[in-house]
């Protein structure tokens, strides 16, 4: 989805400001005072003291805890109105590019996971330090990961999802911040992974549950399924005109292939080789190789765990064709005037922006259907949503410095020292999220935003395709890889800037002066080169360099996932891995006032005297045997859950065909 030119993004005063109920705010501050307490009961009742503890969750995480953290982070307010603005333009299509994840999903669970969770690593960078001993590429992909999930996901989540709020709420921007931060900072600080599983669990149950009723509600309004088919076609506004200006034909009247997922090749908005590949090399990332989704699969109890909630969240991302797709498609029958508006003046007056208002066809819908009562469990989801996807990049970004980089800095740091280090960070986070919004309430720049928007697009595919040759390619070496993820991020980044710079012609404009090759190609044709351009570099480089012995591969790629034969440690693993702390317990209990004994209490810093950094060759302290090993009735639990779902992508494909 496109984004829209906002003219005063920050300080709205025109939108759908509900005066809301009393009972609808109650509802609101009820959902708040459940998120403190279940966060602070999974704060006080579980351990923060040691890396997997805080990071991980003690690695001990139910397979229904994982499959909602997984859907729970990956459907944030951003993905919503996305999802629904995206029906309300241009039909079904977009559905399909979420039934792609529950696909990559089972990908996740039976390929990628038994590999990480063999290698007991705790991040995806540390996993390619010890497949290629190499700790340039460890670094390299932190800081990938960093930009991303700072400059990307949680800056464009606080922007989109600060609006939403605003319009529906009417409240200040400033205040939304305020109330977000201090939530977030007392999970993020002290509580850890655990507390943010337990968050996105809430926010996952609010967020079914108002978006079904709103599901519900919103086809009984249209009449049913078949008069969406009917009356979605002719939907369009009254106003196309304004003065001797009339808009183009294409920026109102709905696209004849609305109701078909696979498209063409040229034409089409989301074209269906596309849809096939470039959309699957974009989630092949997002879901196998992201820190922020396979750390999910990390904190799993075992590998029956991991495949089980990767099976429950595929599931659930065959609904938001209908929970989220549709109804964004009936908001646009519903108002067609405010969601399909085109004309420039008129489109500001409904949603602060002159290009389009269909971003909005969500949130408006909810204000305008939903009955006192059940719109408060929608306004509760809405901040649940920015609240669990704070949380969960707030503690995605500290693992990744405070494990990935902070190691390289401090390699002799005790555990109580990374764990200070990683609730700091969290610190520096929040002062950069509120420089951000500062920056924007002075200084907006709607091409710089578009611009962060879509960084993820242009670097999914080199980092993809890392990943896949990684784990599949044992000849792969660690100059090419490096050196490819060097090249395609460059040469992605050329593609992100000449876009930026030429600006691809809007609905509402007469000429761009964008060149025919780089408008004219859509985005996931240009993933699929990419990241074809990358393999290419990695195996081409790595095909005149000397290969890593298989001695230190053994469990860590396909070809050997079976072996026996113990892993042999390359020299970057060993050095990192020996690591012991130079401070003992006692340093720290020595002379501490009441006030610092609380705090470390408090925060999950009291040590314990067994507290010693993993070795190589010792898997006690990472992955236990029952981790990675299944019972036949296990196997046959998860491989039968996994061959339904697919079955339901079949015919959810073939129906939509």
């Amino acid at each position: 989805m496109d984004f829209p030119k906002y003219s005063n993004p920050w300080n709205l005063t025109v939108g759908y400001n509900v005066t809301n109920s009393v009972l609808d705010v109650l509802l609101t501050v009820f959902y708040f005072m459940l998120v403190l307490g279940t966060g602070m009961l999974a704060i006080l009742t579980n351990s923060r003291g040691t890396i997997d503890d805080f990071f991980l969750a003690g690695r001990n995480l139910a397979w229904w805890s994982v499959g909602a953290s997984f859907f729970a982070t990956h459907f944030t307010t951003v993905n919503i109105m996305n999802l629904a603005g995206n029906g309300a333009s241009s039909g079904f299509a977009i559905g399909a590019t979420e039934w792609n994840i529950s696909f990559m999903l089972f990908i996740l669970g039976w390929v990628f996971s038994p590999f990480y969770m063999k290698a007991g690593v705790a991040t995806m960078p540390e996993y390619m330090s010890m497949r290629f001993g190499s700790r340039r590429i460890q670094c390299l992909l932190a800081v990938l990961f960093l930009f991303v999930c700072i400059f990307h996901n949680i800056l464009v989540e606080l922007f989109i999802g600060t609006m939403a709020i605003s319009l529906v709420w009417g409240m200040d921007v400033n205040l939304i911040i305020i109330i977000l931060l201090i939530i977030t900072g007392i999970y993020a600080i002290t509580g850890g992974f655990t507390a943010v599983v337990f968050i996105d669990a809430i926010y996952t149950g609010i967020l079914l549950l108002g978006s079904i009723l709103l599901m519900a509600f919103a086809f009984e309004d249209v009449g049913g399924y078949e008069e969406l088919q009917d009356k979605y076609i002719v939907s369009r506004p009254q106003n196309i005109s304004e003065g001797n200006w009339t808009a183009n034909s294409k920026c109102y009247i709905p696209r004849v292939d609305s109701y078909h997922i696979f498209r063409d090749s040229i034409t089409g908005d989301i074209p269906w080789p596309g849809l096939l590949f470039g959309v699957s090399i974009l989630n092949l990332y997002r879901w196998c190789a992201s820190q922020i989704a396979v750390q999910r699969c990390l904190a799993g109890k075992g590998i029956y765990h991991v495949k089980l909630g990767c099976i429950f969240c595929g599931y659930l991302t065959l609904l938001p064709m209908f929970i989220f797709v549709m109804p964004g498609m009936i908001s646009r029958i519903l108002y067609p005037d405010k969601v399909a508006c085109v004309i420039p003046s008129h489109c500001e007056k409904q949603c602060g922006s002159t290009s389009g208002c269909s971003f909005i066809a969500y949130p408006l819908l909810a204000v305008e259907l939903l009955p006192t009562g059940i719109l408060g469990v929608m306004l509760s989801a809405l901040w649940a949503s920015l609240i669990s996807s704070l949380t969960s990049n707030f503690n995605c970004a500290s693992t990744l410095f405070t494990l990935d980089l902070y190691t390289q800095i401090r390699p002799t740091a005790s555990e109580k020292e990374l764990m200070v280090t990683g609730r700091f960070f969290v610190i520096v986070l929040f002062a950069i999220t509120i420089a951000w919004a500062t920056l924007m309430q002075s200084m907006y720049s709607e091409e710089m935003f578009e611009f962060v928007m879509g960084t993820t697009n242009y670097l999914a595919a080199p980092i993809a395709a890392v990943f896949l040759l990684a784990i599949f390619s044992r000849r792969v070496t660690e100059q090419g890889a490096f050196w490819g993820l060097v090249g395609g991020v460059l040469i992605g980044l050329c593609g992100m800037v000449l876009k930026f710079i030429y600006k691809p012609q809007g609905c509402m404009e007469n000429k761009s002066m964008c060149p025919v090759f780089i408008c004219n190609l859509n985005y996931l044709y240009f993933v699929i080169i990419l990241f074809i351009v990358t393999i290419f570099i990695i195996v081409g480089i790595s095909s005149f360099t000397l290969p890593v012995p298989d001695k230190h591969l053994h469990q860590l790629c396909w070809t050997l996932r079976n072996s026996q034969e113990e892993r042999v440690y390359l020299e970057a693993e060993i050095q990192r891995k020996t690591c012991i702390s130079q401070e003992t317990p006692e340093t720290f209990r020595k002379d501490q006032g009441y006030f610092w004994i609380a705090w470390d209490v408090f925060c999950g810093l009291k040590l314990y005297h067994n507290l010693v950094k993993t070795k190589p060759g010792d898997t006690s302290g990472s992955t236990r045997h029952d981790d990675i090993v299944e019972t036949s009735l296990m196997k046959k639990t998860t491989n039968a859950a996994a061959i339904i779902l697919l079955l339901f992508l079949v015919l959810c494909h073939i129906y939509y065909f």
